[in-house]
């Protein structure tokens, strides 16, 4: 009798043919999927890591507080000429 992994290792040369990819890369996710315990694997489609959405959010921040630098800047030279 075969192994379960004998098994797998053959079932993924076979569709790694069917999917005209490389079967060491498809072993390779199906290692990362199986180790994968967050759910972080394979995310895709705009789901991001804890970091990288605080990084998003971080430049959303960034951008705004830069804006209203500059219209803080522009109003002080206007309020500036009116006073002279």
């Amino acid at each position: 009798m075969q192994s379960v992994w004998y098994w797998i290792k053959d079932t993924a040369t076979e569709i790694s043919r069917n999917l005209e990819i490389n079967a060491s890369m498809l072993r390779r996710w199906m290692k990362e999927y199986q180790r994968d315990d967050a759910g972080q694997s394979f995310r895709g489609n705009g789901k991001l890591t804890p970091e990288q959405e605080e990084i998003r959010k971080l430049k959303i921040q960034i951008k705004r507080l830069e804006m209203e630098k500059r219209i803080l800047k522009e109003a002080t030279v206007f309020f500036v000429k009116g006073t002279k």
